[in-house]
């Protein structure tokens, strides 16, 4: 037990540091990508500024009509300076979302991928038990002290089951019906029996509880997972 603790515990810590790391990473890349945008945009007054230049430069612009056109190509700079800075604001707040999506799409995929691990654990080792009592009074079984109320039909076949772990013994199909129907195996199918396990899992109520505890051998028949020293039966 304690190495899979340590184990999850390392696991939980290496997790910890690829979203850290990578929300890092994000976040130095978006930046990275914001200060060469707003580095690359051309300056909001440069239209203004060479509006002025040209005022400088052309001081024999005396006409009505030239400036007319002179302040008519100002009034078109201080346009063009707001537009861009209501751009410059768009493409900030579009990079802050942006940042938003990346660090939630990090997150829920280490998630993903944690969960996947803790599951494929739990398939190769099993459900750890510390203890299974099983109440015919109460027509109930008792897991790590979770209760689960059963049928009278799925509590015969779990009392079948213990009673065959605590012999060491894998229960085929046909052995299951025979030892619940009180007939000879000859009389019994297979079928019979593989659906007692079946409505058996299907009253434990979650299907991955239901398909660790209640494990299927190949070729050989059902089991339960767990220590012969844990089952109780009042």
């Amino acid at each position: 037990m304690p190495p899979t603790t340590s184990s999850v515990t390392d696991s939980l810590k290496a997790g910890n540091r690829v979203v850290a790391y990578g929300i890092g990473a994000i976040v130095v890349i978006l930046l990275g990508a914001a200060f060469l945008l707003f580095l690359n945009l051309p300056d909001a007054n440069a239209f203004n500024a060479r509006v002025e230049q040209i005022f400088v430069e052309n001081n024999d612009l005396t006409t009505e009509s030239e400036i007319k056109l002179l302040e008519i190509l100002a009034q078109s700079g201080t346009s063009f300076s707001e537009v861009l800075i209501s751009y410059r604001s768009v493409i900030f707040v579009l990079l802050v979302f942006s940042t938003a999506l990346l660090i939630a799409a990090l997150v829920f995929l280490v998630m993903i991928i944690a969960l996947n691990r803790r599951i494929s654990a739990i398939q190769r080792s099993g459900i750890q038990v510390a203890s299974l009592m099983i109440s015919r009074e109460s027509r109930a079984v008792y897991i790590n002290d979770l209760e689960f109320q059963l049928t009278e039909a799925a509590l015969e076949t779990l009392s079948v089951l213990a009673e065959a772990r605590m012999d060491d013994e894998v229960l085929t199909g046909v052995q299951i019906e025979s030892v619940i129907s009180g007939r000879a195996e000859a009389d019994c199918d297979e079928a019979a029996g593989a659906t007692r396990v079946k409505r058996l899992r299907d009253a434990l109520g979650n299907q991955l509880v239901s398909e660790l505890l209640v494990k299927t051998i190949a070729r050989r028949g059902y089991v339960l997972a767990v220590g012969k020293d844990t089952i109780r039966m009042i």
